[in-house]
């Protein structure tokens, strides 16, 4: 019998070489000893025989030879699989029986981290993947990668100020064959930057080099003495040489070009002091930094130089490409932006091995720098193939469509970028990145390049319920079905039903991107629509019957109506591929709509002030509230280099829309509206190195007027408020306000509470009214409004995100004749007699006429006010809705909170005549005088709480 261990390979090839065996193949002879029977494998229990088996050279049938075991031990060892490896040969009367005992390496059945505060197990997770430690749940044990993994777990605590850490590692073994471990660290004391000197520095401050150490410089008001040192970050030693290199940089941008650091020297001590927050001893370790530097002489630029430069022979254009001009301070940063402009210039021409190498001569009598930059312009590549992988939907020619490159043209970087950008705003993919997600493969031989580019389409159909709360709709719920990619054509198809307690809404609409396969896009949509525009009910489903923000009085000098709607649109659009076309999207479009609409008023204040303004020509009164006719005109023009179409990370668009009402139909009016908004990642900060925050804003500015002799509907002013606009005031509540003048059929009253009959033998006739001429505040929209946005993003994980916002309003009127009561209307209340001085068997006589003014004037104290609101927000995207669910809390420190006082429509001497001179007379003039003289509480909301389903911008 022959046993060969670990120990006996040696030994077991050195026998196989005296012994002279051969090694032969061929089926088990009868009776042939030497022939191999089956293979036995015991104590193998989570990998199969037949994998042991696989591994080996011998099989069943060969001829026994021991050169031949001792290949298959040393493969059976390399695997790494077992910890412990034994052959034995048996003799038997037939054949030579070979059995192979196995002990597997133990797996490792759980991780577990004892005393770990200053990171997450997330964080160490993600860290042991960066590292490739490959020690997980289920792996196999290796105590090789035990001591790498406690070596990568010293180093994270060690940047999370914990430099003092001990690691020491449990393994528990559990039967039959796995491993249970255990880091059991102690954290020791947090270590944090203490002071940073610098030594040599004579011509820049301490506190100049101190804030270009982005990683260990203290957190603090920079310009403050007091609190500079007082907020310092916890050391990590791994990026002190990255602070001295960006203390050099620092230098080198203020001309100080052969500025040297030396090795920064640390000195360990106890923190020591009063902690500020606590007023108790501070704990921990603090590490004072010393910075030697070798500052050297000032240079300005002299000037810039370029050798080697064959297709671009313009020294001009290539100089062009550096901001920092000749005879300023040299600045290291700056010409580094230069040489970028210059390799992205180069590549826009196909150019993509360029180098441009700068070699640096000093004039040190003049103290100048003179760069020569070679230049290396390589081989001009043409685009060879562009290929798509996963669009299993999408069609090649749709994609290929936005494309800015084309096969067999030559090969520009930046019309690649705009291409990924064009591509990411159809919202058809996972936003692309060029990086990320395009593959370039070149030829140098030929001077060609492939393109491949990889897609990962997202879910083009989009059918299911929808609901939410805003303040525009009010609750609602609704049936949607939407297809942005109809058959993989790029054509929309949407049809949407809402119906909730302030909105009902029914659409159909379909786009074509590219009509008859040129960049030409059609669009038609077909509504129904009925709306409340009343903040009275705009937030009941959050907070009750009507808006907690404003009381019943507030909310009736809103204008508060119903609009229902029916009509189409239709729209094309053509891209201007020639402006802007290295930066985003440029777009022109028109469209024209044509809508019938009716309105219902909710309180008599509005409904007078829709009945007397002339928005429309020839009619008065409440039949102007019906058959309103809009036929309406959309010039518009678009750039846009956003990077997505939902949750932008970056980018700019710039809209602007004047719509002309006119051509047709019965109302006559103007509107521009123009839209900037621009988003940055925030890149670089410590707190987000990665640029996964977002800073965000919006600038609107609109304006709307009548002409023709009209004034535009009171509909289609513009007011403020709501989550779309300034987030802390209701939904169009924020306005500039007028006095509408009315006529009121006004109680003559007896000194006891009883009003004065007009026939006292028969009551049914009831009381004597006294026509009255009365002024009443309504909020009136304004003709000009300017809103602004801003918003930090933070994404916490997938689609929640935090933001901090201020939002500003700013509206009010400039064109006082945009508030023209028409002709008919203003006859109507000045062809009345108003009061009741003499009363001859119940009729009165003795009226007289008022003259009432045709321009409805903006209320002092309310044009222009400026609104602002601060706050935060939680935005949860909800996949059936496909919108945010945004629970924010605003504070307004700018508000329009005032006592207005009543303005009579006529002197209280003239309102006295009105009345008869007896007891009734004067006590009803007395309350009259009460009830349309009180002044006016004008009470906008200090701060607002609410949940809704909508986007600001």
């Amino acid at each position: 019998m022959l046993l060969l261990g670990l120990g006996a390979v040696a030994a077991g090839s050195a026998a196989a070489q005296n012994a002279g065996s051969t090694f032969t193949t061929g089926p088990v002879a009868q009776g042939n000893p030497r022939a191999l029977c089956s293979i036995q494998v015991i104590g193998n229990r989570r990998i199969p025989k037949e994998s042991v088996l696989a591994r080996l050279f011998s099989h069943e049938g060969d001829i026994y030879d021991e050169s031949m075991i001792e290949r298959d031990y040393n493969s059976l060892w390399n695997t790494g699989y077992f910890e412990d490896l034994r052959a034995e040969k048996q003799d038997k009367p037939n054949c030579t029986q070979m059995i192979w005992y196995v002990r597997e390496k133990p797996t490792v059945n759980d991780i577990n981290y004892k005393g770990v505060n200053a990171v997450t197990t997330s964080d160490i997770l993600e860290r042991f993947k960066k590292a490739k430690v490959g020690l997980t749940v289920e792996s196999q044990y290796d105590p090789t990668k035990v001591k790498r993994a406690e070596v990568v777990l010293k180093e994270l605590l060690a940047e999370h100020g914990h430099q003092f850490a001990t690691i020491r590692t449990v393994v528990k073994n559990l039967p039959p064959a796995r491993v249970s471990l255990t880091f059991e660290v102690k954290e020791g004391p947090t270590v944090k930057v203490g002071h940073i000197d610098f030594v040599g520095n004579d011509n820049v401050g301490s506190r100049t080099l101190r804030q270009a150490m982005r990683n260990l410089r203290p957190i603090g008001i920079p310009k403050s003495i007091i609190l500079e040192n007082i907020f310092a970050r916890t050391f990590d030693a791994s990026k002190l040489d990255e602070d001295a290199q960006r203390v050099q940089m620092a230098y080198r941008d203020r001309g100080y070009f052969k500025a040297l650091t030396s090795e920064p020297k640390t000195r360990v001590r106890d923190a020591g002091g009063i902690n500020i927050f606590t007023l108790r001893p501070s704990k921990g370790k603090r590490i004072d930094i010393l910075m030697p530097v070798e500052e050297g002489k000032r240079y300005r630029l002299g000037g810039i130089t370029f050798t080697g430069n064959k297709a671009i022979t313009n020294m001009k254009a290539l100089r062009a490409q550096f901001a920092q001009k000749d005879g300023e301070w040299f600045s290291a940063t700056l010409f580094g932006k230069g040489l970028e402009n210059l390799r992205k210039a180069y590549g826009g021409l196909g150019y993509i091995n360029f180098v441009g190498s700068p070699t640096p001569r000093f004039d040190e009598a003049k103290n100048l720098i003179f760069l020569d930059i070679d230049i290396d312009e390589g081989k001009q590549f043409k685009v060879s193939r562009i290929e798509f992988s996963g669009n299993s939907i999408t069609r090649d020619r749709v994609i290929r469509r936005e494309l800015m490159l084309e096969e067999g043209a030559v090969y520009n970087a930046q019309a690649w970028e705009l291409s990924l950008l064009r591509l990411n705003q159809l919202n058809y993919f996972e936003a692309l990145k060029v990086e990320q997600d395009s593959e370039t493969r070149t030829n140098n031989d030929a001077g060609t390049v492939d393109l491949l580019l990889k897609l990962k389409e997202k879910g083009k159909n989009s059918i299911g319920l929808n609901g939410g709360i805003s303040g525009a709709s009010g609750s609602f719920i609704g049936l949607n079905y939407e297809t942005n990619n109809f058959l993989g054509l790029g054509e929309t198809l949407s049809v949407q039903a809402n119906a909730g307690d302030l909105s009902r809404n029914l659409s159909f609409g379909f786009t074509e991107p590219y009509f008859r396969n040129k960049p030409l896009s059609l669009g038609l949509q077909i509504f129904q629509s009925k709306f409340d525009y009343n903040p009275s009910k705009a937030y009941g489903a959050a907070g009750g019957s009507i808006s907690q923000n404003l009381s019943q009085a507030q909310q009736s000098l809103l204008t508060n109506y119903n609009q229902a709607s029916t009509g189409l649109s239709i729209s094309a659009s053509y891209p201007l591929r020639k402006l802007f076309n290295r930066s985003g999207v440029t777009r022109i479009g028109i469209s024209y709509m044509l809508q019938r609409s009716t309105i219902s008023t909710f309180n008599d204040n509005t409904r007078n002030l829709f009945q007397s303004l002339a928005f429309r020509s020839g009619i008065q009164g409440s039949n102007q509230l019906s058959g309103i006719i809009s036929s309406v005109i959309t010039p518009s023009f678009t750039f846009s280099s956003i990077d997505r179409a939902v949750g932008p990370h970056s980018g700019k668009d710039f809209n602007v829309a004047i719509q002309v009402a006119g051509a047709g139909g019965n109302v006559k009016y103007f509107s521009p509206v123009a839209t900037w908004r621009q988003f940055f990642p925030m890149k670089g900060l410590r707190i987000d190195r990665d640029g996964h925050n977002v800073l965000g804003y919006r600038i609107q500015v609109s304006h709307v007027e009548g002409f023709g002799g009209q004034v535009a509907p009171p509909f289609n002013r513009v007011y403020g408020g709501g989550e779309s606009d300034v987030r802390g005031f209701d939904v169009r509540s924020s306005s500039p306000y007028t006095y509408i003048p009315t006529k009121v059929e006004f109680n003559l009253t007896n000194p006891d509470g009883t009003t004065v009959p007009r026939d006292p033998t028969n009551q049914d006739l009831g009381a004597i009214h006294v026509p009255l001429p009365v002024y009443r505040l309504v909020s009136v929209g304004a003709d000009t409004g300017i809103t602004g946005n801003v918003e930090y993003r933070i994404p916490i994980i997938n689609q929640v995100v935090f933001a901090f916002f201020t939002d500003f309003g700013y509206n009010g009127n400039v064109r006082e004749s945009q508030l023209r009561q028409s002709v008919l209307g203003q006859s109507t209340f000045n062809s009345t007699l108003y009061g009741c001085p003499t009363i001859i068997n119940g009729s009165c006589f003795g009226g007289q006429k008022v003259t009432f003014p045709q321009i409805l004037k903006a209320v002092p104290g309310t044009n222009f006010v400026p609104r602002m609101s601060n706050g935060a927000e939680l935005q949860v995207i909800l996949p059936i809705v496909n919108a945010p669910l945004r629970l924010y809390y605003a504070y307004n420190p700018l508000r329009l909170y005032k006592d207005l006082p009543q303005e009579l429509a006529v002197d209280q001497a003239t309102y006295r005549s009105m009345f008869p001179n007896n007891g009734a007379g004067l006590y009803s003039y007395a309350q009259a005088i009460q009830f349309y003289g009180a002044a006016y509480q004008l009470r906008e909301p200090r701060k607002t709480f609410r949940l809704s389903v909508s986007t600001t911008f």
